[in-house]
């Protein structure tokens, strides 16, 4: 069975690339088509790999921007030449699905998520614009989900990365999908012997992770708040930040290990498609303190998470208090064992009798 994988773009080593990394290793010969790809910023398994990018990856305006290049996206998809694959598997949250493919071959897409910036934050996007980017955003946009709804009719399964994703897909597409959950590298995290004196978030400072709230909700508390990541929002961020929040910019694996490990608990007020941060922190044997939306609901229940209900930086703020209060009654190894059921081996031996299953 010849195999192909197609991702969005491999420019990192983020969520949907971790799963692309497991699928890898679950189909040992197959080869990787990608809009854009930079190597160097990539584990080894991908760099064994036969790997065809589109006629994007030329330009190195739109590899360092490569928004920029989303007009163009769907063409250069279109241009990837899967002929004489047996099995497509497209890895969706970026345009992917939209690639051609022999009439006899299977198409799986694993969906992260329907394209986030057309659909459900269109308007949150088109809001955070200038003018003119505006303007011409709402025709583009308009044009992408007709053709993001067209190209679903060429896929022959969907699997959701939770059910929350499996009620997107369905409201965008009107398509039913099976749900398969990330995997967590459950080896490159333990829990450590004692805890900190800190509370912890890592994501890509955007507008939606809302990492604003657990900045702001943080004024006033007696504890002090260490945020990992980079992105757009840092500088605002920083300007609103009170003094017992500290920003960390990119942490490396061996420090990010620690972070997790020492947490007294790990912050995570998003609403997001799955989130694998809550897991890995689980799997470091520390709690979260969430938002209960979202696809934190398949990973966390009340006893490995205290839960916040308005995204608001008081509710945060109160959920952390509350907390504190239980904060005894969280055992690493019950948070250790809620992490164990989303490892590498469930997801790939679950994701492999998924597709027996449709041959």
């Amino acid at each position: 069975m010849r195999v192909a994988i197609v991702h969005y773009w491999l420019i990192g080593h983020r969520g949907g690339e971790k799963v692309v990394e497991n699928l890898l290793e679950l189909y040992p010969e197959a080869d990787l088509f990608t809009l854009f790809w930079e190597p160097d910023r990539l584990p080894a398994v991908f760099r064994r790999r036969k790997v065809t990018t589109s006629f994007l990856d030329r330009y190195a305006l739109l590899k360092r921007h490569h928004r920029l290049a989303l007009p163009l996206m769907p063409l250069a998809l279109e241009q990837l030449d899967l002929r004489g694959y047996d099995l497509v598997i497209s890895s969706e949250s970026g345009p992917a699905k939209g690639v051609l493919t022999d009439p006899e071959a299977l198409h799986i897409c694993y969906c992260h998520s329907p394209m986030r910036y057309i659909w459900d934050m269109y308007q949150d996007y088109r809001a955070g614009m200038g003018w003119l980017p505006r303007l011409l955003f709402a025709p583009l946009a308009h044009y992408l989900r007709r053709w993001d709804r067209t190209t679903a009719m060429g896929v022959d399964h969907f699997i959701a990365n939770s059910g929350f994703v499996a009620q997107r897909i369905q409201r965008c597409y009107r398509r039913d999908s099976a749900v398969i959950n990330p995997p967590v590298d459950l080896d490159m995290f333990a829990p450590g012997p004692e805890k900190g004196n800190y509370f912890f978030t890592l994501a890509e400072l955007v507008p939606y992770k809302r990492i604003d709230l657990a900045v702001q909700a943080f004024r006033g508390l007696d504890a002090t708040l260490k945020v990992a990541g980079r992105g757009p929002e840092l500088k605002k961020l920083k300007a609103m930040a009170p003094a017992n929040v500290e920003f960390l910019g990119r942490v490396d694996d061996e420090r990010l290990r620690s972070l997790y490990a020492q947490a007294r608990a790990f912050i995570f007020p998003g609403k997001e498609d799955f989130g694998i941060t809550p897991l890995e922190a689980n799997a470091s044997g520390t709690p979260v303190i969430a938002y209960r939306a979202g696809g934190i609901l398949d990973t966390q229940t009340d006893k490995t998470a205290a839960f916040f209900d308005e995204q608001t930086p008081a509710a945060l703020a109160a959920a952390v208090e509350a907390f504190m209060e239980r904060e005894g009654t969280f055992a690493a190894g019950d948070l250790r064992r809620n992490a164990e059921r989303f490892g590498r081996e469930v997801f790939r031996r679950d994701f492999q009798a998924f597709v027996d299953r449709v041959r």
